[in-house]
């Protein structure tokens, strides 16, 4: 699972297929209860949101949003992750730029029903 701030981080994919989505969403979402009660958090979770929306939904010279692919998103979360471990990261007690991205994919994951087989 993931660090709190008094542990090492170890990414670990939680899914049979090495998907690191169910461990993302199960460490994040209390993360999401925090979009209720910080304006700021919302805000920046909103921007990441929105940008790995243009990373991964658009397509072509009109940036025409398409359905969100569960795999391309698993993909980017373990490159993530990759990084995060490289560099020794750790959850900290507020938020940084990590803690933002992994809650946008928490969020993503869940608004669009990615761990639903």
């Amino acid at each position: 699972m993931f660090a709190t701030p008094d542990e090492s981080f170890q990414p670990s994919p939680d899914g049979p297929d090495g998907c690191p989505l169910p461990g993302i969403v199960a460490s994040f979402t209390p993360r999401l209860a925090e979009l209720a009660f910080e304006p700021g958090f919302v805000a920046a979770v909103d921007q990441h949101v929105a940008m790995l929306r243009e990373l991964l939904y658009a397509q072509g010279p009109e940036l025409t949003p398409r359905p969100l692919d569960r795999a391309e998103l698993a993909d980017y979360a373990l490159g993530f992750l990759d990084a995060l471990a490289e560099i020794g990261w750790r959850e900290p007690v507020g938020y940084d730029y990590a803690v933002l991205r992994l809650t946008a994919i928490c969020w993503l994951v869940r608004e669009q029903g990615l761990l639903e087989v």
